[in-house]
């Protein structure tokens, strides 16, 4: 990554393009449940709302994190990024406790899945964001040496493999 696209591509903007995405791909996903009647798509979009929840917490850290230094924090605020990273891994926990329930329920009441080609394709394209905004997420990480940054996009990476493992659970 250049220079000048590593000035552009802050933190704060792609956590914010990170919420944005978050939004999409929870209607894509949501759109997808509602089409098919999947457990494995309500789980998928259940997780999109940690990631929202993820990408809004981490943009205020990073947001607190970028404050000067001050008397209470004479080496500055940058450590405010871990709790991001560390907030996410909980709401990552609560999100599969609520998609085993729905498992559960579902297991014990099977029923068809219906429309399969719509629900694909939905799925597909919120992974194909959450892919290409992880990719570049994890590059300005790197550069920036923000953590919230690559617990997001790690968190977004799993979102794509789990995606591919739906879609091949329907192949079955």
């Amino acid at each position: 990554m250049d220079a000048a696209t590593a000035r552009w591509l802050t933190p704060k903007r792609l956590l914010t393009a990170s919420v944005v995405v978050a939004l999409i791909t929870i209607a894509l996903k949501t759109l997808a449940w509602w089409v098919t009647d999947s457990v494995g798509l309500l789980s998928d979009a259940m997780e999109s709302l940690v990631n929202l929840a993820g990408a809004v917490f981490g943009l205020v850290m990073v947001t607190i994190a970028a404050r000067p230094a001050d008397a209470d924090h004479p080496y500055g605020h940058h450590k405010a990024e871990y709790f991001s990273s560390g907030f996410e891994g909980i709401l990552i926990i609560a999100a599969a406790l609520g998609i085993g329930w729905m498992a559960v329920l579902r297991l014990l009441e099977p029923q068809p899945l219906v429309q399969l080609g719509w629900g694909l394709g939905l799925s597909v394209a919120s992974s194909v964001l959450n892919g290409l905004l992880a990719w570049v997420m994890l590059r300005a990480a790197r550069v920036h040496r923000s953590m919230a940054l690559e617990g997001d996009a790690r968190h977004l990476f799993t979102d794509v493999w789990w995606a591919w493992w739906v879609g091949w659970g329907w192949s079955c």
